[in-house]
């Protein structure tokens, strides 16, 4: 599936962020898909949205919990109360059922946690933002979900 091909390209390389969107834009037919898993923090960008204490605290406990499962943490923006709230939180989700759990017509971010087992036998689990947007969504929408990207990246 496309999501197994981006997070395959990814561990494989080790590449910027610009790589990364080159090959994800150059491989996405259906929806756009940017994959940040080390946010620079040296741009700077107007945050639209707030997030909520909940989603907060469901991303802190998400960063540090002991569960050796692959995990899906889906937030999403209220767009009446301007808050990024948690969509749901999907427990042993392989990448394959990931995708198939994502709306077609709006944006999402993801925070996912899988286990990675390295060539000297090590196990980690790291943990990737995903900034999710179908092709069909309305540009208010992948607007507001773009300009408060970073904001969010930084609290997880």
């Amino acid at each position: 599936s496309f999501l197994q091909r981006a997070f395959s390209f990814y561990h494989a390389s080790r590449q910027t962020k610009a790589h990364c969107t080159q090959f994800l834009s150059a491989s996405c037919i259906s929806f756009r898909f940017s994959v940040f898993c080390h946010p620079s923090g040296t741009m700077s960008e107007a945050q639209i949205c707030d997030i909520s204490p909940e989603a907060k605290e469901e991303i802190s406990k998400f960063r540090f919990r002991r569960n050796a499962t692959n995990t899906a943490l889906i937030l999403k923006i209220d767009r009446e109360k301007q808050l990024v709230t948690v969509d749901e939180l999907l427990e042993d989700t392989p990448l394959e059922d990931l995708q198939e759990q994502l709306p077609s017509h709006q944006p999402r971010y993801i925070i996912y946690s899988y286990k990675m087992l390295h060539d000297d036998a090590r196990v980690s689990y790291p943990m990737c933002f995903i900034f999710y947007t179908p092709r069909d969504s309305q540009m208010e929408l992948c607007m507001l979900y773009a300009k408060t990207r970073m904001a969010l990246q930084r609290e997880a």
